[in-house]
């Protein structure tokens, strides 16, 4: 399937209606074991005893992978168990709500969804499970399938050394331990019929670090949000091909971090501009518009691809023959929103024509609910008060600033935005220079995160920040927690103590 054939991915608990599909997806991924599927009641005992461990990930509403397990008392096994007896000779009846380790049983991903990254996020929804449940860890025994061209000269201790270090492609093996599992133990014959690995398996295991012992002290599970803010370097660009590349090299970045955020900065596609430098500057920019739609739809298939929500700073648009500064946010799940620059500064009107917008609003998303506001609109301290009494807790701010004291407006604002709105706020500008592009000479940035002012953050207020005028990346963790604590417990409360007696900021109709 095509990116742009993608309307919706969904992670849902598998369910007893959809078994015949869950079949015919099995038969079409497990082409080496044609009779390698589960048979309904199969599924209807494992569902019933475990419902939580069952899920699929659905693309535009029909299953794309699945993955299925069990909680196992791992005491009870050795390390040299087989599948038969990890199942109970597959009627699963070794599963034990009171167990502590989160027992794999099956996990694949149809062909023509491969490589979309899909499988990465049944395995991230196995560790969260693991997490919430408090459980040790995860296991499971992993198919070796490339096994089978080197089992007359290579032990299988030598070959997963080999696979380790890159000599051998194994694409399971490989996928397996890109997502933080490591192998613990050889085990053979561990899957009747599995020809391809010679019956050998890899045990493979990921611990909890969260892990407490049970009755011991409650288990707290955080609520950690990972952002990465890209700090774009202005530079020639050939064609649009060779922006989105850039685009797709910092997505690519970021995401190999597992981060839940990509941040882009304001008018990070402007360098497309150089190729219309004969025209007038507001003529320039128009022409910059009709890239627009391109460049979200990429962002969009980037969003899925890689895993990560898109923030994509912002970019002219036409709309109503009008000329907007927008952004928009592409989800992982394949849904996209709009946001406007309200507040245009009087050279982008007076030298492009630009107009302010009037959506201002909050995003829902997989993390939260996070606000966005263009550069200029971070100065309105209104903006943002609104966004926090609508439950904002990340507030993110693309902005393009030329000079140093353009970006000390900015960066002074957001930090203030930080403290009074009890929030995080995350900032990301554009370096470098463009001399064949009117009315975008310099620029100058430095990308930071924004902390409240309290004894569970730092007491400067600054989580993080980069080097200033210099391309990079910028990797944060939020603990979204902390926030919480701060709203009941903080030494100020900026929202809780309001006056709201005498003054109120309200949205007008």
């Amino acid at each position: 399937m095509k990116m742009e054939e993608i309307e919706n991915i969904e992670l849902l608990y598998l369910s007893v209606n959809d078994y015949q599909e869950l079949k015919t997806a099995m038969i079409e991924s497990y082409t080496t074991m044609p009779e390698s599927y589960w048979r309904e009641h199969q599924i209807e005992n494992l569902i019933s005893r475990f419902p939580e461990g069952q899920v699929v990930i659905k693309v535009n509403g029909h299953i794309a992978g699945c993955a299925l397990s069990i909680i196992l008392d791992y005491d009870k096994f050795e390390d040299k168990h087989t599948y038969q007896q990890i199942t109970g000779n597959y009627t699963f009846n070794t599963h034990s709500p009171d167990g502590d380790v989160l027992y794999g049983i099956d996990v694949f991903i149809k062909p023509e969804f491969r490589g979309m990254r899909l499988g990465r996020r049944l395995y991230d929804y196995r560790k969260e499970l693991c997490e919430r449940l408090n459980l040790k860890g995860v296991a499971f025994g992993g198919r070796i399938p490339n096994y089978h061209k080197y089992m007359d000269t290579l032990s299988p201790k030598a070959y997963i050394e080999k696979v380790k270090r890159k000599e051998i492609n194994d694409p399971v093996l490989n996928f397996q331990i890109s997502n933080d599992f490591y192998p613990s133990k050889i085990l053979k014959n561990y899957l009747e019929g599995d020809t391809a690995s010679n019956d050998y398996a890899v045990l493979l295991r990921w611990d909890n670090i969260y892990y407490e012992k049970k009755n011991i002290k409650a288990s707290v599970v955080k609520k950690v949000v990972r952002v990465g803010l890209i700090q774009w370097q202005m530079r020639p660009y050939k064609n649009l091909d060779d922006v989105l590349q850039q685009a797709e090299y910092f997505v690519d970045a970021v995401s190999g971090y597992r981060s839940d955020f990509a941040l882009f900065p304001e008018f990070f596609n402007a360098p497309l501009m150089a190729e219309n430098n004969h025209l007038s500057e507001s003529a320039a920019i128009r022409e910059l518009a009709k890239h627009t739609a391109t460049i979200v739809q990429r962002f969009s298939e980037l969003a899925i691809s890689y895993n990560i929500n898109i923030i994509t700073g912002s970019m002219p648009e036409m709309k109503d023959e009008r000329l907007y500064n927008v952004g928009y946010i592409c989800k992982r799940d394949g849904t996209k929103e709009r946001y406007e620059k309200l507040h245009v500064t009087p050279d982008e009107e007076r030298v492009w024509g630009l107009q302010g917008g009037n959506d201002l609003k909050v995003f829902d998303t997989d993390c939260g609910k996070v606000g966005i506001l263009i550069c200029y609109d971070s100065e309105f301290p209104e903006l943002s008060r609104l966004l926090a009494d609508e439950g904002m807790d990340i507030l993110f701010v693309p902005y393009l600033t030329d000079t140093q004291n353009g970006f000390s407006r900015v960066r002074n604002c957001a930090q203030a935005r930080a403290i009074e709105n009890e929030c995080y706020v995350a900032i990301a500008g554009s370096v470098g220079n463009l001399p064949k592009v009117h009315n975008m000479d310099i620029q100058y940035a430095q990308s930071m995160v924004f902390t409240p002012c309290d004894f569970a953050f730092p007491a400067n207020g600054i989580k993080a920040e980069a080097t200033p005028n210099t391309e990079m990346i910028l990797i944060v963790d939020l603990d979204i927690d902390l926030l919480r604590e701060l709203n009941q417990f903080g030494s100020v409360r900026n929202l809780k103590d309001r006056r709201t007696d005498i003054f109120e900021v309200r949205r007008k109709n």
